[in-house]
């Protein structure tokens, strides 16, 4: 069992980021303002990440016909995790998607597409859902209500692989700035049995593809039968807990076999229609799986960008009260989530304790309130010299907006 002090389960309710309650149900959690505010950091970075790459943002419904999913293959392949139909009558019925994946196939069919236009890279934060059984759940590792980083990029066979090695880079950029690490990369491979779709020519093909992107990136890795997708192989990012249980945040797969099942075209230089490739991409995989590794590997001090509080505010005494005010009010013209701790909080070291996950402390007494200045406590124990009040603010907007690992530049 991972260890109480590092559980993320533990710490996240005892940091106010998230909670379950038994008449929601299992599996299902809620965020707490903390937690939304840590959350929303991870959508913007994921999103501006995805912009700067030539993605377009796109949104689907979180429900789809029972038809949708026979054409896809998940209700022949995948139907134990998926939640029951839904009948609306008249014989439709409709069930919580278990995947973005469909979804997006019918974005791309809905207009036709030149070779001109390829790569498409479509990307959605989406909702998803999973029947999970009671026994399996915890904390936000195994959940019912997925909230999934996804992308699908429509590309010519010759544009699969640079296109899904460039998703590989941006999972290793995402990683670095969210100061979390890779344990290992997989080739995950189809296993025995009726699971995987039965087209072994496709399966070669993107395995190939696959190989010849992890080989090229350098990275070590290794395979494994009977992890892949039912669709087609992957590459995952394995990561660890502290009791050193591994799981897949991270994704990149080629897929052949969706873009003929929803025949999807598009027309080449001939003239003449072809057959896209599907690169499926998720970069920081669930927000929950990597708010649960987030907590669990930064034990709730997490990176300046983002943290709850970035600047805890804390007037030596209420004679200083204005000029904290005033400190906290620059902070938030400036971007940054700031909060100010007063005296009848408790004594200033009370205060400096109950802060101690809070990146920055910003301490004002007499001398700096007449001064116009900040004596600033870095979370890692640091002290710099007293600073004016607007650089400080300038400085720390500065490490927020670069998505530093560091505190303080200099």
């Amino acid at each position: 069992m991972t260890d109480n002090l590092v559980d993320h389960r533990r710490l996240g309710r005892a940091l106010g980021l998230f909670d379950t309650d038994p008449l929601m149900g299992a599996g299902l959690p809620y965020w707490l303002p903390d937690g939304a505010v840590v959350r929303h950091a991870l959508e913007e970075y994921v999103r501006e990440a995805e912009l700067r790459a030539g993605y377009r943002h796109v949104y689907s419904p979180v429900l789809g016909k029972r038809e949708l999913y026979e054409v896809s293959g998940h209700w022949a392949h995948y139907r134990e995790d998926m939640f029951p139909p839904m009948d609306l009558g008249g014989g439709e019925q409709v069930v919580p998607r278990p995947s973005l994946c469909p979804h997006h196939a019918l974005i791309y069919r809905s207009r036709a597409h030149s070779y001109r236009e390829l790569p498409l890279r479509i990307a959605e934060l989406g909702g998803m859902y999973r029947a999970e059984r009671s026994g399996v759940l915890g904390g936000l590792t195994r959940v019912r209500t997925i909230q999934l980083n996804d992308a699908h990029i429509f590309c010519t066979p010759d544009q699969a692989v640079p296109e899904a090695a460039a998703a590989l880079r941006m999972i290793h950029e995402a990683y670095a700035a969210l100061g979390i690490r890779a344990v290992r990369h997989r080739l995950s491979l189809p296993g025995p049995g009726d699971k995987y779709v039965a087209n072994p020519e496709l399966w070669d093909r993107s395995s190939a593809l696959l190989r010849e992107v992890l080989d090229a990136s350098g990275v070590a890795y290794e395979a494994a039968e009977g992890e892949a997708a039912f669709y087609g192989p992957k590459i995952d990012v394995q990561i660890a807990d502290p009791a050193g249980r591994e799981s897949t945040l991270s994704t990149v797969q080629i897929d052949f076999h969706q873009p003929e099942r929803f025949d999807l075209r598009y027309v080449g230089a001939d003239g003449a229609k072809h057959r896209p490739v599907m690169v499926h991409r998720s970069v920081i995989g669930s927000l929950e799986r990597a708010m649960a590794h987030l907590i669990e590997t930064h034990a709730g001090a997490f990176p300046a960008w983002l943290a709850p509080t970035q600047v805890a505010v804390l007037p030596v005494s209420d004679a200083e009260h204005e000029a904290a005010d005033r400190f906290v009010r620059r902070c938030l013209d400036a971007g940054l989530r700031a909060r100010l701790d007063t005296p009848d909080q408790g004594t200033l070291g009370a205060r400096v304790r109950a802060a101690r996950l809070v990146p920055y402390q910003a301490v004002i007494g007499r001398r700096e309130a007449a001064a116009d200045e900040v004596a600033l406590r870095l979370r890692d124990g640091r002290r710099p010299a007293a600073l004016p009040a607007a650089e400080v603010v300038g400085r720390i907007a500065g490490v927020v907006k670069a998505r530093s690992a560091e505190l303080w530049e200099g």
